[in-house]
């Protein structure tokens, strides 16, 4: 080897060691770095964390730009969900969701949106904020579950900020943490104690303690997760069926007569029995993605759809490219849509027909009671799907699944009602 040629390698070792060292400084910049600012307890203003987390709260306030999502599904748009399902009027008559049922906007809407809700009259309880605001904190330490039963325009009143900071950090240590007491308590019941949570764990579950599905117990109003049997819609509605703490139904429809279910974003439950909550992808890996900035590390505070910065959410993980991503995406949206489109005008047609043999005068009883008992079945499957957040993505296999189970159920519900009025059945 010649000392032209050693010169050349000697100096090649160098600038690959320097800028080696350069990337990875950019690139995997521990957190920890990060220097943690002690906030006082109880500050809930997310411009005070902010003075000491510019690049978290800079992203944190993008959630004021709303914006369609890039599949039609979702999105950050105030627009009333039945201008794409009319159903939802026949499916929730005689209770509030057939007046209002808007979009999700981000959490910094969380507050403006419920007070401004057509669901939220003079009579409504505290428990409505238990997932608005990290208030509930100072809430539950003042009253115990005693604030769920309190007027929410009192807790309104009192909640000066929007979902922020502290519902997730602790403000010493800046540690993730759990404020809601719904969650916890579940938790417990499932046998698992939250003070032993991973920091992986952690970053599902600051998510999973408000986006999940949930009822409000009888004479309290105090918030339960009906997590007992199992987290799938079939497990949850067997726990349903048992009238826990006396909770028997959300309202009866004032056609069908049957005693329905509402629910409530089973956002957590669907992503943890779906691909990426058993390969223990956690929300904030994609709802929350690593961002960079003048050679900082920092997670995103900017919660929306994945679809909107693919690069960023899905690329860690996924190679095959953004347009190929966001097309494998809105095909499973557009397949569950299609399916939950389906089922719900058949649930809508179901509660017509036992509305209709109802009225008959010889109405074969037992079959109308069979006939209800199928609808409500019917349409809380459909519903499971309906109110959770990603269109079927975060578990399609269940949602497709879950949606034809409802739809069968309707058509069974309308066959019993045909029975029921002595119209023969085919």
């Amino acid at each position: 080897m010649s000392k032209i040629q050693k010169t050349l390698i000697a100096l090649l070792s160098v600038v690959i060691l320097f800028f080696g060292f350069v990337i990875v400084r950019i690139a995997f910049k521990p957190i920890s770095t990060v220097k943690a600012a002690a906030i006082p307890a109880g500050e809930y203003d997310p411009a005070v964390w902010g003075q000491h987390y510019p690049l978290q709260y800079e992203s944190y306030k993008k959630m004021y730009e709303m914006s369609p999502s890039p599949t039609g599904y979702g999105g950050s748009i105030k627009v009333q969900k039945s201008d794409m399902q009319p159903e939802l009027f026949t499916n929730f008559k005689g209770m509030p969701f057939s007046e209002d049922y808007s979009e999700e906007r981000g959490h910094v809407y969380s507050l403006e949106d419920l007070r401004d809700s057509k669901r939220v009259s003079k009579a409504s309880k505290g428990a409505c904020i238990s997932c608005k605001t990290p208030y509930v904190e100072q809430f539950y330490q003042e009253s115990g579950w005693g604030y769920a039963s309190k007027p929410l325009a009192e807790l309104l009143d009192k909640a000066k900020h929007p979902i922020s900071c502290a519902a997730c950090h602790d403000p010493e240590t800046m540690s993730l943490r759990v404020i809601t007491p719904s969650f916890i308590e579940a938790q417990e019941r499932r046998g698992i104690d939250m003070s032993k949570a991973t920091r992986e764990e952690m970053r599902t579950y600051v998510c999973a303690q408000c986006h999940d599905e949930y009822y409000f117990e009888p004479g309290t109003s105090k918030v339960v997760l009906p997590w007992d049997k199992g987290l799938r819609p079939e497990e949850m509605y067997a726990y349903y069926a048992e009238k826990p703490n006396g909770f028997a139904q959300d309202w009866q429809h004032p056609d069908s007569k049957a005693s329905i279910l509402k629910a409530q974003h089973p956002d957590y439950e669907t992503y943890a029995t779906g691909t990426h909550g058993k390969a223990g992808v956690t929300c904030a890996d994609c709802h929350m993605p690593f961002m960079r900035k003048s050679g900082q590390k920092y997670t995103s505070h900017n919660i929306t759809s994945p679809t909107k910065d693919l690069n960023s959410s899905c690329s860690p993980c996924h190679s095959q490219g953004s347009t190929w991503l966001l097309e494998r995406v809105k095909t499973m949206q557009d397949q569950t849509w299609q399916l939950q489109h389906n089922a719900g005008q058949t649930v809508a047609r179901a509660h017509e027909a036992i509305k209709k043999a109802g009225e008959s005068p010889n109405a074969d009883q037992a079959e109308l009671a069979k006939s209800r008992e199928l609808v409500r079945k019917a349409q809380w499957m459909w519903d499971f799907v309906a109110a959770e957040s990603s269109m079927g993505f975060h578990n399609t296999d269940q949602s497709m699944t879950t949606l034809s189970e409802a739809n069968e159920l309707a058509h069974q519900a309308i066959e019993a009602a045909n029975r029921a009025a002595g119209i023969k059945v085919l």
